[in-house]
């Protein structure tokens, strides 16, 4: 049998033309052990920073929504804290967070480092992933900018082979870079078609709908976080105390006065937070404060200070109050 030549069918185009694809709109969320880049993948689909990113594990507590618009489609992502074996009451907390929003989503995007070998943490997680029957599910190598292709390929491999042992196939696996901006877009394209049809949910323009004042926390403890001693990220939590436009300032020139306390478990910490005469702290405040200007697009006064709450991680009350 000979090729056959297609024509194009001028009536199915203009058919095509005015019924374009429906509009789809859903929740996604990654997932993955502690530090496997997905906070860093979030901002770079958003293409601005929502979520808080860290070298730390555990550093994301809040669930963070990165609103991602598209012509034909609006994902609305869902940070979640990594999932863990937990050790105290508050990861016991995050570890139901996890659960609960494994089950209202959309979409899951299981997130695994190209430059590290499928581990105990991931097969922990699959597993889990495994129970959920109905839910698409995305394996997204991240960090690719990290490795060779020979590596690549041998992680793609695996992931696959673990989705056959545990009795489920991928919708997907892909590789990619956030940092590299690499196959970002790519991934955008292949969770929007899984999504259900439907209208925007959000408006066009809003990036997030978490409180302004829980960013702003989060940016303040992502600022506090960086170059401390290793026994310090599970003990920090900032609380926004206040944030007021600062009265009798002209229209042109506004600026908003921000009262934020950041809250250690022992005495002891006080002083890594702090630093001699006071510089950590200082260089804590001026690399949160342009982020929080970028975030919210004006002047910022930011006064910040140190508390100590013991054993917060440990106390249902101190919890609550810390805002888990």
């Amino acid at each position: 049998m000979g090729a056959m030549s297609v024509r194009p069918n001028p009536e199915a185009a203009a058919r095509q033309a005015e019924n374009p694809a429906p509009h789809r709109a859903g929740f996604a969320c990654f997932v993955g052990r502690p530090n496997a880049g997905k906070s860093t993948l979030t901002n770079a689909l958003v293409g601005r920073k929502v979520a808080i990113t860290s070298n730390r594990p555990q550093t994301t507590r809040h669930t963070v929504r990165g609103i991602v618009h598209r012509p034909d489609a609006q994902l609305i992502l869902v940070d979640t804290p990594g999932l863990h074996k937990p050790r105290t009451l508050l990861g016991e907390r995050l570890n139901d967070v996890v659960r609960t929003t494994w089950a209202e989503v959309d979409v899951i995007g299981f997130c695994l480092p190209a430059d590290q070998k499928l581990g105990p943490g991931d097969k922990y997680i699959v597993k889990e992933l495994a129970g959920i029957k109905k839910t698409p599910k995305i394996a997204i190598i991240t960090k690719t900018d990290l490795v060779e292709s020979k590596q690549l390929a041998e992680q793609l491999l695996a992931v696959s082979r673990l989705g056959e042992e545990l009795g489920f196939e991928w919708a997907e696996i892909i590789p990619v870079s956030a940092v590299k901006d690499q196959q970002v877009d790519l991934l955008s394209d292949l969770i929007a078609p899984l999504l259900p049809e439907g209208p925007p949910l959000y408006p066009e323009g809003d990036l997030t709908d978490e409180p302004e004042m829980v960013m702003v926390a989060e940016l303040i403890r992502e600022a506090a976080l960086e170059g401390v001693r290793d026994e310090l990220p599970h003990s920090i939590a900032v609380v926004v105390e206040e944030m007021l436009p600062r009265e009798d300032r002209p229209a042109d020139k506004p600026l908003l006065d921000i009262h934020a306390n950041v809250y250690i478990e022992r005495p002891s910490q006080k002083g890594i937070i702090i630093g001699p005469k006071g510089k950590r702290l200082k260089d804590v405040g001026t690399k949160s404060r342009k982020h929080i200007e970028a975030l919210l697009g004006t002047p910022v006064f930011l006064d910040l200070h140190v508390k100590v709450a013991k054993d917060w991680q440990r106390d249902p009350k101190q919890l609550r109050k810390l805002g888990f």
